[in-house]
Parts: C-alpha cells; structure tokens; sequence
C-alpha cells in the first residue's frame, strides 16, 4: 500500500479533511436503527420517490419536444440551448444547494429545494415562447441540483459504508424509473389534456412530498448520540486531488444519461421516424434497465466489501465493467431493427446507471459527511459545466451531419470518467478512508 505523502501535500490530504473523520465511522456512533423498514427504511423510500418525481419534470420537456418544438417553431439549436439553460441552472445552483446540505441539515434543505424546483416546473405551464422556457428551466436547474446533494448527505448520515452504495443505487435508480414512468405519463396528458397539463401534474406531486419529509425526516443527531463534526472550509476542499477526481469523473459521465434523457424522443422521431405514440410505449424499456442496473451497481459494491475487497477494488472492478458496457453507444446509429436498436440502448442505459452508483459511492468513500453535501455540489458543478456544452454540440452536429457523432462520443465518456477518478483518486487515498 503507498505511504502518505509528505510535506505540503500531507497538509492537503490530512485525512481530517479528506477521508470521513472518527466521528462519521458507525463504529463510533450510537445505533440507529437498522431494518431496511425502520425509519431510515422510510427515509430511503422518500428519497428515491422524489428522485421519480425529480425525473419526471426533468423529461417532460424532452418527451414534449416534437410538440414545443412545433409550437414555438425552434430549430435543434434553439431547443439544445433551453436543455443548456437548465443545465447552467444546474450548475449555479450546486454550490448553493451543497453548502445549504451541510449547513442547515437534509430536512430544512431538501425540502426548500423541492419547493422551489417544484414551482419552476407548474410555471412552465403557462410559458409563450422558448426564451421564457429556458428561463423557467434554469430555475428549475438551480433547485433540483440539491436532489442529490440532500439525498448523498442523508446516506452518508444514515447508512453505515457497507449498505451506502446500494442504499444510493436505490435512490438514483428513481432517476431512471422517472425516465420509465416519464413518456407514457406526459404523452397520455398531452394527447388528453394538453401538452401544458403535463407540467401541473408533476408539480402537484412535489408539493405533496414537501409536507410528507417535514413530518417523516429527523436528522440523525436528534435520534442518537453523535459528536459535532467541524465543517471543512470549502477552499480546502478545493485544493484535494480527491475533490478534483471526482468532479472529472462527473463532468465525463453525467452528460451521457442526460443525452438520452433529453434527446432520445427527438433521436427515435425524427431519426427512426417513430410515431408520438410509439415512442411513449417503447422508450421506457431501456430506462427500466437502467434502474435495474443502477441496483446492482449498489448490491455489487456491498458484495465485494462483504467479502474483504478494499474500497479502490471494489470501485475499479464496478466501475471499469460497467463503463465498458457503455460502450454499446457505438452501435446504436447503425442499427435500425427495433429490437436491436432497444437493445444497445438498455445495455449502454444499464452500464450507465451502475457505474454511477459507484462514482457518487466513492463521494461517500473519500469525504466524511461533513463535506458530502458540498463535494457532491462541486462534482455538480463540474457535471454541470459539460452538460452545458454537450447539448449545445448536439444541436450543432445532429443538425449539421447526425446523431451518429454524439453516439460515438457519449460511448467513451464513462471510461475516460472512470480513468480519471481512479488515477487521481488513487488507492491509498480510497484505503486510508475505508480504515478511519
């Protein structure tokens, strides 16, 4: 195992500030209860039901897109910058929401942030043009960012490490069963209601949740004995090579989901000319996977550790297998049979969605819980940034040449992630964490 570095380096990676303190250790803490049905059971659900919800307003707008399009007359470059003018809001609002997290606690912060993103999303009700689209998308950005800075600090403070990363596999696989019960919902509205419905509706859910983790969710530190922790200074997280390995793996592997949420209606209608109706009875099933896999990504991790694998192995056995899978983009653009075409997808969707339950995972395996909510903000802003980019150079290529480019990029984006939080990361900083 490699030494601890010396010198001013030592100072940077003192593992009072890099690695989870004594204090955050289960070992060292007073019992909560256990039973996946106890209160924290209850928690886990919340989180994963508003992470379904979260993925709902997400997708409507790219589920809705043939008929906004159409009816704000945008073109692929017009509609890249409103999926650009949520991700900038992303990306303003990490930070924020992160520092809110560690701050104020999951209760007080999860609920302002769902309040918030869930009044962006019924105003966009009631939008004329795409100008004022992007700005209700932006707000909704700015708040729905705190989604997985709330719900990485809520595992970090209720889960002992063995059941963290399915216990975040569980609630992220919400992101894609949104993405699942997302098209046949809004495409029911819209064909009965009206396309302008289907953004009431997930609203209305946001804010029946609000009321229900005000009255569920208690912060740990009310329910056992558990000793201050000192908040680390944002600067300091900064200037770790951990933090810095994190945000590049997220800044590569974020974007790849977010392209087959946002554009995979407008691929399968105007590339592989499905029907409106057929693209909402189908484009569910690779999003299904995805959550399948963001599960076993999870248990797969509890699995290795159960059985002595050290916490660099075990994320460079998931996350290396798993990026390969995605690699299955390759194909995609050229295969047009529907079966195959659903296929490459739902292996490329799985492999996604179990390499991230381990990305955020080594969060939890680097930082004590009192930099969770703000590391996980700073990987936001760093995912934010190329997912700024990315839909922008959709519409510049699938208007300009294809889909068949943007395919081929987003198949390598998770490995060159996965090398990037592995090689900055390093062993003995995953090592060092797992001991203290």
């Amino acid at each position: 195992m490699s030494r601890r570095p010396t010198g001013t380096q030592n100072q940077i990676d003192h593992p009072s500030l890099s690695e989870p303190p004594a204090t955050t250790n289960p070992k060292n803490r007073s019992p909560v209860p256990t039973g996946w049905w106890s209160r924290r059971g209850l928690i886990l659900a919340l989180l994963f039901t508003i992470t379904v919800i979260n993925f709902i307003d997400r997708q409507t707008v790219s589920v809705l897109a043939p008929l906004i399009r159409a009816a704000f007359h945008l073109s692929n470059e017009a509609y890249g910058r409103i999926v650009a003018a949520f991700q900038f809001g992303m990306m303003t609002g990490e930070l924020p929401m992160g520092w809110i997290m560690d701050r104020f606690g999951c209760r007080l912060g999860l609920f302002s942030a769902v309040l918030l993103w869930s009044s962006a999303t019924g105003a966009q009700a009631f939008v004329g043009s795409g100008a004022q689209l992007g700005l209700t998308r932006f707000w909704m950005g700015s708040s729905e960012c705190g989604n997985y800075s709330g719900g990485m600090k809520t595992v970090s403070q209720w889960f002992p490490v063995q059941d963290r990363t399915l216990a975040i596999g569980i609630f992220n696989s919400g992101s894609v069963i949104g993405s699942v019960v997302a098209p046949p919902l809004i495409v029911y509205l819209a064909q009965h209601y009206g396309f302008r419905t289907a953004f009431l509706v997930p609203a209305g859910l946001g804010a029946i949740w609000v009321v229900l983790w005000w009255l569920v969710y208690r912060n740990p530190a009310q329910t056992q004995a558990t000793a201050e922790v000192p908040q680390v200074p944002l600067k300091t997280l900064i200037g770790q090579r951990a933090a810095w390995a994190v945000m590049l793996c997220r800044s590569f592997v974020g974007p790849v989901i977010q392209f087959y949420w946002y554009w995979l209606p407008s691929f399968l209608y105007s590339a592989e000319k499905m029907s409106m109706t057929r693209i909402g009875a189908m484009s569910w099933i690779p999003f299904f996977l995805g959550s399948v896999g963001g599960v076993a990504g999870g248990w797969s991790a509890g699995w290795l550790q159960r059985r002595g694998a050290g916490q660099f192995d075990v994320r460079r056995i998931t996350m290396y297998s798993s990026s390969l899978m995605c690699l299955a983009s390759f194909a995609v653009p050229f295969y047009h049979n529907t079966l195959m075409l659903f296929s490459l997808m739902s292996i490329a969707i799985f492999g996604h969605n179990f390499l991230s339950a381990n990305m955020y995972g080594a969060i939890t395996d680097l930082f004590g819980e009192n930099a969770v909510g703000r590391v996980t903000g700073l990987s936001g802003v760093a995912g934010g940034l190329s997912g700024l980019v990315f839909p922008l150079l959709t519409g510049f290529l699938v208007d300009r040449v294809s889909y068949t480019p943007v395919f081929l990029i987003a198949a390598v984006m998770p490995l060159i992630g996965t090398i990037a939080l592995l090689a900055i990361g390093q062993r003995h900083r995953f090592e060092r964490a797992a001991e203290s």
